[in-house]
């Protein structure tokens, strides 16, 4: 795949707009490929993305977007998204203008001159993409390349014009525009379907990405290592389980592999504290608690609880799981924050060795 995310150079910044169409400027401004230009959108959209081919200009690479447009759901005016090349005196850049002096902004524009609006989630969004289509195995009567009539002399001999009083004769041919127009939507039919072709044989590498792969092949790809996928987790989550499976099961159990577990299921930095034994029971440090589980001591906010343990119990089978400070916890968080609790400690009750056990502790000052 081709770097995308590096920006030509020479490329302007972005015009200020609200909602989500910087991403769409960027698509324009940058000039992604078609491939990368729709996984780009998915992943930072989600809003159905489809592309339209285009007869290539001259200068134009092939296969990168030209424009797009944005199809309303609810109908009304289209909005399109163009690039505008200039010089550094202002001036329009042509397309044999050296790179480094050229300056890309995309300009954002409704078709009926009115405001824009806000970017919607159903919202269709067009990519043109330019192509080479076969209209150049034509006589360029048919591309459009040459006038529609041509006029074709027959000379005749000199003695024959004499003789005879013969003439030179005119044949001319000619090709109707409405004619060379169809030819031309006709021979599109045939480039799309090539294109169509051409782009799933190309896409078959992506199958087995983890990362850019439909979400259907995630449990067959994780089914490569014996990794068993839950699929009611988020398809973010699956993704990067699957990315990670393998390394993911060679540090099962340890320390490393269910901090990272933690991380990649909650979003959550946690750290462990090995052979960390709790807090014994003392007559008169004692506190009864309050909630029957951890998801009601922690919005009651109860103090550190004390732990009967059984004598000569060795350190190794003990071990803290240690995360921010609470105040942190519940800012970062929010409302979250007592169900995303129950969660860690459901994630570590299912990865740590059945021998060990564990409590969660909050850090005593703020980072």
């Amino acid at each position: 795949m081709s770097n995308w995310l590096a920006p030509r150079v020479g490329s302007g910044p972005p015009s200020r707009l609200p909602s989500d169409y910087r991403y769409l400027e960027d698509v324009i401004r940058i000039g992604y490929p078609v491939q990368d230009a729709r996984t780009y959108l998915k992943r930072h959209l989600g809003n159905p993305v489809r592309y339209k081919l285009v007869e290539a200009r001259r200068g134009e690479n092939p296969g990168h977007v030209r424009e797009l447009e944005i199809e309303p759901h609810a109908g009304g005016g289209l909005v399109r998204v163009h690039s505008q090349r200039s010089m550094p005196d202002g001036s329009p850049a042509s397309y044999f203008a050296p790179e480094e002096l050229v300056t890309v902004q995309a300009v954002v524009e409704m078709d009926d001159g009115g405001q824009v609006n806000p970017l919607h989630p159903r919202d269709c969004i067009v990519l043109h993409v330019p192509v080479r289509s076969y209209l150049r195995f034509l006589p360029a009567i048919y591309s459009g390349a040459v006038p529609t009539q041509r006029r074709d002399v027959a000379r005749v001999s000199e003695r024959s014009a004499r003789q005879w009083g013969a003439r030179d004769e005119q044949r001319s041919t000619a090709v109707e525009v409405h004619h060379a127009d169809q030819y031309r939507r006709f021979l599109f039919i045939f480039q799309h379907l090539m294109t169509t072709v051409t782009e799933r044989i190309d896409g078959i590498p992506s199958l087995i990405d983890p990362m850019a792969t439909d979400p259907h092949f995630l449990p067959w790809i994780a089914s490569w290592v014996g990794f068993e996928l839950d699929e009611g987790l988020s398809l973010h989550e699956q993704r990067e389980l699957v990315r990670r499976s393998i390394r993911l099961y060679r540090t099962r159990g340890t320390r490393a592999g269910v901090e990272e577990m933690v991380k990649v299921l909650t979003r959550t930095e946690v750290r462990i504290e090995e052979r960390k034994k709790p807090r014994p029971t003392v007559l008169g440090a004692m506190h009864l608690s309050g909630g029957r589980n951890i998801e009601e001591r922690f919005l009651r906010a109860e103090p550190g609880g004390f732990y009967m343990t059984r004598p000569g119990r060795a350190a190794t089978t003990f071990f803290a799981l240690v995360l921010e400070h609470r105040e942190a916890f519940q800012a970062r968080h929010g409302e979250r924050a007592a169900a995303k609790l129950r969660r860690i400690s459901q994630i570590v009750t299912s990865e740590k060795p059945a021998h060990v056990t564990f409590t969660i502790e909050f850090e005593e000052s703020v980072r």
